[in-house]
């Protein structure tokens, strides 16, 4: 018999590249979205599977789903800071009442729960490389507040159902993933460069462009978190799933400018406030649950994501 697998927020960037894979291991996948920045063109290898079933819906109210599930995906959220810092209270709610609503489901549907928490959950760090174990050095009422805090909260509550209901569940925290099917305009460094360099409009670093960032492509992205999911025994655990290659903002606007040939100047503008100044990944943990490591170079992220972005502007 066919497993079920809920995808919440599968019709956004990450989401969709996990229901195929899921499709293509032969499972039955439900895509729970309310297009808030997911989108249908996102899906459209899916249209007419007929192990695929998308429900338009917003995880902050009660969703009913008939039938069994036996994994459940919690990937909904805004996710880049200009668009959380203008939804910011729809930020907050899908990340508390949403994640209810999905644990709720899962402990109803006895299905196992991952939920995709962030690199953010760290603020700007004083621990580098970022452990699991590290707690985080985050502003609680800062601009990002309304992101990084309502990520430590979903935390929070998701092991308050693995300890109070027995719930098999595990939190991921995500580090920078890239790829196609990126929105271009959705703030982060790899978008806005490419989007930039291929317009030969200026590219524009915000600081002065030292501080690092690391890089996961989606495949791996996907990856990981399907190994976090198929593997038994890890109720509880929290996973960092990233690529822990540490580039300079600088290089990889250069890298971009380089590679599309472009003609963009680089531009200069203010830090936003508490905008981490380094960021990587310890993946040991990863390694040693999941054997799982990244295999995909910046490099050659870089050349598929900028074929994607040529083919859409």
């Amino acid at each position: 018999m066919k497993k079920t697998a809920l995808v919440a927020g599968g019709a956004g960037f990450i989401g969709s590249h996990l229901c195929e894979a899921l499709i293509g291991r032969g499972m039955r996948v439900i895509c729970v979205d309310n297009l808030g920045t997911g989108k249908m063109e996102n899906l459209k290898a899916l249209k007419g599977n007929k192990n695929f079933t998308f429900i338009k819906a917003d995880i902050r109210k009660k969703i009913n789903i008939k039938g069994g599930i036996d994994y459940i995906f919690h990937l909904a959220s805004y996710a880049s800071p200009p668009y959380y810092q203008a939804k910011s209270i729809e930020t907050l709610m899908t990340n508390s009442l949403g994640t209810f609503n999905l644990l709720e489901l899962a402990v109803e549907k006895k299905a196992r729960y991952l939920i995709t928490s962030t690199s953010e959950t760290y603020g700007d760090p004083k621990e580098h490389p970022q452990k699991e174990t590290y707690w985080g050095n985050v502003n609680p009422v800062g601009i990002r507040s309304c992101y990084d805090e309502a990520k430590r909260f979903a935390e929070a509550l998701t092991m308050e159902f693995f300890r109070k209901h027995k719930l098999d569940a595990r939190i991921i925290r995500i580090f920078n993933t890239y790829g196609p099917r990126l929105q271009k305009d959705d703030g982060r460094v790899i978008s806005n460069f490419i989007w930039q360099a291929i317009h030969n409009d200026p590219i524009t670093i915000y600081g002065d462009g030292s501080q690092t960032r690391s890089f996961c492509y989606v495949s791996d992205q996907v990856g990981g978190l399907m190994a976090a999911m198929m593997k038994p025994g890890l109720a509880g655990e929290v996973i960092n799933i990233g690529n822990p290659g540490e580039f300079t903002v600088k290089q990889a606007a250069d890298m971009i400018k380089q590679m599309t040939g472009s003609s963009s100047g680089i531009i200069y503008k203010p830090l936003p406030k508490d905008d981490p100044a380094r960021r990587k990944p310890d993946i040991s943990k990863a390694k040693k649950l999941l054997g799982w490591i990244p295999s995909v170079k910046l490099k050659e992220g870089l050349e598929k994501t900028i074929e994607w972005f040529e083919k859409s502007k």
